[in-house]
């Protein structure tokens, strides 16, 4: 059942850099280390609702309402261009030192998953990945959708991580340089508002 195409497969997917991965990075390098594992934590958690769609069938739905997939992806393009928006505003962004606060920590794990929730290509693309690691001849397909998703989601979080605590150990020469802040803030600003322009040009194919 957990294949080495599955894990070769599901390592490929979640290393490709996307709104989870872009968001993992811009928190570790704004609010350390501690601030990414929540973020990559959320971002983790946002698969769930898509991976749930695939079992239990919704997925079909959404592949077939062309309304269901406008509202949600509708949804997801707004949510990206507010976190464009907020991320070029919030000058001080990057001067935050930790996340003390437990609301913050719950606020930031919300925003990551959002991220994710909001994006319904993800529970076209579960409908079309999972299935096919599942053996035709298999006692349990439901049992064994959940162990694949189970993993999925467990290579999703370790890979996060390391993605934060990879931006973390930039932080340092990120927070010298009032420049480089600058440079940065705008520049996840437009990569979150070209995610957005992406989103909104997307089809349920």
């Amino acid at each position: 059942m957990i294949s080495v195409e599955f894990l070769m497969t599901s390592l490929i997917v979640v290393l490709i850099p996307g709104t989870g991965v872009l968001f993992t990075i811009s928190t570790g390098l704004a609010q350390g280390k501690k601030a990414s594992i929540y973020a990559a934590l959320g971002c983790t958690a946002g698969i769930v609702p898509h991976l749930l769609a695939t079992i239990f069938g919704l997925a079909a739905i959404m592949h077939t309402s062309a309304l269901a997939f406008e509202v949600l992806k509708f949804a997801g393009v707004l949510y990206l261009f507010y976190l464009a928006v907020m991320t070029w505003r919030d000058k001080g962004g990057f001067e935050t030192q930790t996340i003390s606060m437990r609301t913050s920590a719950i606020s930031l794990a919300t925003k990551a998953f959002l991220l994710n929730i909001l994006n319904p290509k993800l529970t076209i693309f579960f409908l079309a990945f999972l299935p096919q690691f599942v053996k035709p001849e298999t006692v349990s397909p439901l049992g064994d959708m959940l162990v694949l998703s189970a993993v999925f989601m467990l290579m999703t979080f370790v890979v996060f991580v390391i993605y934060g605590l990879l931006a973390h150990s930039f932080r340092q020469s990120v927070m010298e340089s009032r420049r480089v802040q600058a440079w940065l803030r705008r520049g996840f600003a437009l990569t979150f508002a070209g995610l957005g322009i992406q989103l909104a040009a997307s089809t349920q194919k």
